[in-house]
């Protein structure tokens, strides 16, 4: 079944028949004045993202989506910090002492920027971090910014003091609160300890090309950039509107944003991006374990054009719960022996695991006299916003709120002073300070933070032991500054993300069309070339990106919805084409504001009263001419053949053609060409058989 738009006398030399066939399922409208073939939709321009960061689990993207540009996160990759030396709240003569580093040939001298240690070059200046890359677009353009959780929005005040941005950031309660915390912390460790000198020279190329690895491999050490001051993190955040699960914000009328569950820390999201036709999913850094958030919510990312994969987990291979009690172990092993247990971590996410399985580990290891101090200037608010969220958490939590019960029972531990928390290693710690005990403090690079003093205190006695649970750095390169090292190092990183096994089974029950992840998730891990289990094979394909490239997102459906005013609507004549399938003409003006189409009826020329005055002249409205008819139908090449047999044409040649047939009446010297979406005849110079072919043409389809 064809639809038909009306046919064309076209004459002069060459004669041509058209006949242009659009779908079935659209409907012929007209802007102002009525044009053949406009339609209900619109052929609108590809999608496009764009990806400012190369570190797959701190992701930042932004997605043009209709008429508005989207940034989806805005992690900051800290792991820049691990290029500096520490600094310590305490002077260290060790560090102090460290020689500057020197090249071989004597020709490059950088004793002030550079320091060496332990065979390793490290940079004497406050740690910089690495920011989305700047250049790839205007981001004074982005309307608005969509935060999965607090660790993906840690770079928020690089992106909106410092671009020119006007929008709106999105996130909920707890990733807004407990980000502040994590900002808030960033600064005061940086301040605490300011730096006199700022080292740049090293960041010359041809200087960069001569030290030493790692520092040499350093990429983008030109867009690094110091931490942020409070003032920022305030004006920044003073951006934020909450939001919470499931609430459908609308932007500019264009699309509809909405916030999901992901299961990963407290109030986490992934989100959903949609029009009427079209449906992008966010899913960054998501979770299917049972920990305290709430569960990760997967059918409303059901028949997705596009699903957006980032954040899953950067230690495959290692099982959370395995890791917990390798944890518990190496910490009881430790205190029995009479050491000192130091944990380098965030101020918030799997703190609350850690102190909550300790909890119920310590008493059964007869350990329970030893004490917990949690250091951190954000510390107490941490603990306390853990407990206030209780409708962020998971329905095991939530239901203890109401018996009443604290949701942690870290509470209990304050309350019994097992844990003491502080913000700083000055003042009351230093005179409750007992050992041997359990220290929670950041920060996990190692470079900055009380937990410096504790390397430097610690780090010379074999009887103690750091254990490095969060994953986020190597740790390797974080104790490198501290070599030689007598203190025992135990790795169990704990990683609740989505792993590749699992990922792989929630995109096998969702079913999205197309599937975009950073480069990393789609090979294997360069230190296991043969794990094809560590990476995701999909059919089609994922499409994959990494820092600073630009991809088209394919999409199916290119539509937008119209609206028509009732009145115009009365005056629509459908024809039934087919059982369930009807078309009618219109004439209309199209208009298009703040994203919502409307079709109105053609506004009559208001008449002009006679006037024997001369007048200027005006510019006349423009002329609504009665549509033609539009046909409907095939032309069937058998029965069209037999037509022209009894009409006298007989000597026909057919040709069959990609688009559909070519038929050549030899002795007419006449093409006519049948084709799925047009038909076309043309003769020379012979009106009257081109004027007899179309009605042959015409008794096949159906007038509309």
């Amino acid at each position: 079944m064809r639809v038909c738009s009306e046919l064309n006398d076209t004459h002069g030399p060459t004669a041509e028949e058209k006949t242009s066939v659009p779908n079935v399922s659209r409907v012929v409208a007209s802007q102002k004045t009525r044009k053949r073939g406009n339609q209900f939709s619109f052929r609108r321009a590809d999608m496009k993202l764009y990806c400012l960061s190369g570190h797959p689990t701190l992701p930042c993207n932004v997605l043009k989506f209709k008429s508005t540009t989207i940034m989806l996160d805005c992690g900051l990759d800290t792991t820049a910090a691990l290029y500096f030396l520490p600094l310590p709240l305490v002077h260290s003569p060790r560090l102090s002492k460290l020689p500057g580093w020197v090249s071989k040939d004597g020709a490059v001298n950088l004793e002030k920027e550079l320091k060496e240690c332990s065979g390793r070059v490290f940079v004497d200046s406050q740690p910089e971090f690495c920011l989305p890359e700047k250049e790839l677009l205007d981001l004074s353009t982005i309307d608005v910014i969509l935060i999965s959780n607090y660790h993906c929005m840690m770079a928020l005040p690089y992106i909106t003091e410092h671009t020119g941005f006007t929008g709106t950031v999105y996130a909920t309660e707890p990733t807004l609160q407990i980000g502040r915390l994590l900002m808030e912390e960033l600064v005061t460790f940086m301040e605490r300890v300011p730096k006199a000198q700022a080292a740049t020279c090293w960041k010359n190329k041809e200087i960069q090309r001569l030290l030493p690895g790692p520092l040499k491999d350093a990429v983008d050490v030109w867009s690094w950039r110091k931490c942020y001051s409070v003032q920022e993190v305030n004006s920044a955040l003073s951006k934020v509107q909450l939001v919470g699960y499931s609430q459908k914000v609308e932007l500019f009328g264009a699309v509809q944003v909405t916030p999901l569950s992901s299961g990963y820390s407290l109030g986490s999201s992934n989100w959903i991006i949609q029009s009427h036709y079209e449906k992008v999913s966010y899913v960054s850094g998501s979770s299917l374990l049972t920990t305290h958030p709430q569960p990760m919510e997967q059918s409303s990312l059901k028949n997705s054009d596009v699903l957006i994969l980032t954040g899953l987990t950067q230690i495959p291979t290692a099982n959370p719960d395995g890791m917990l009690g390798e944890f518990c172990s190496n910490l009881a092993m430790t205190i029995r022996a009479g050491g000192n247990v130091l944990v380098p971590c965030y101020s918030s996410g799997v703190i609350y695991d850690l102190l909550e399985c300790l909890y119920q580990f310590m008493d059964s290891a007869n350990l329970g006299s030893t004490p917990f101090y949690f250091i951190s200037p954000v510390a107490n608010s941490s603990l306390e916003f853990s407990q206030i969220f209780a409708e962020w958490l998971c329905q095991n939590k939530q239901s203890k709120v109401y018996l009443p019960e604290p949701p942690f029972p870290h509470a209990e531990l304050i309350q019994t002073n097992k844990l003491k928390h502080y913000p700083s290693i000055h003042g009351d710690f230093s005179s409750e300070f007992r050992q041997p005990c359990v220290v929670f403090t950041g920060h996990p690079s190692l470079r900055f933070g009380d937990v410096v003093h504790f390397m430097e205190l610690w780090g010379k006695s074999s009887l103690n032991t750091i254990i490095f649970t969060e994953p986020d750095f190597s740790y390797l390169d974080a104790l490198a500054p501290y070599q030689p090292l007598a203190m025992k190092c135990v790795y169990c990183p704990i990683d609740t993300r989505l792993n590749f096994h699992q990922v792989s089974k929630l995109l096998k029950d969702i079913q999205p069309l197309h599937v975009v992840c950073p480069e990393p998730y789609t090979q294997p891990p360069p230190a296991q070339p043969h794990r094809s289990d560590l990476m995701l094979e999909l059919q089609p394909p994922p499409m994959a990106y990494r820092r600073c490239s630009v991809l088209g997102l394919p999409f199916r459906r290119r539509y937008e919805r119209i609206h028509l005013l009732p009145e115009l609507a009365r005056s629509l004549v459908p024809s039934e084409i087919k059982a369930g399938v009807s078309v009618a003409t219109v004439s209309a003006v199209l208009q298009s504001k703040d994203n919502k189409h409307v079709l109105q009826p053609v506004p009559k020329p208001a008449p002009v009263p006679p006037s024997k005055k001369r007048k200027r002249v005006t510019e006349e409205p423009p002329e609504v001419l009665n549509p033609k008819p539009l046909l409907s139908g095939a032309v069937p090449l058998e029965p069209f053949l037999a037509m022209l047999h009894k009409n006298g044409i007989t000597e026909v040649k057919v040709e069959e053609t990609a688009d559909g047939h070519i038929l050549h009446l030899q002795t007419e010297d006449v093409l006519i060409q049948l084709e799925e979406d047009a038909t076309h005849i043309i003769c020379d110079n012979n009106e009257p058989l081109r004027t007899a072919l179309r009605d042959l043409v015409l008794r096949f389809l159906q007038k509309l």
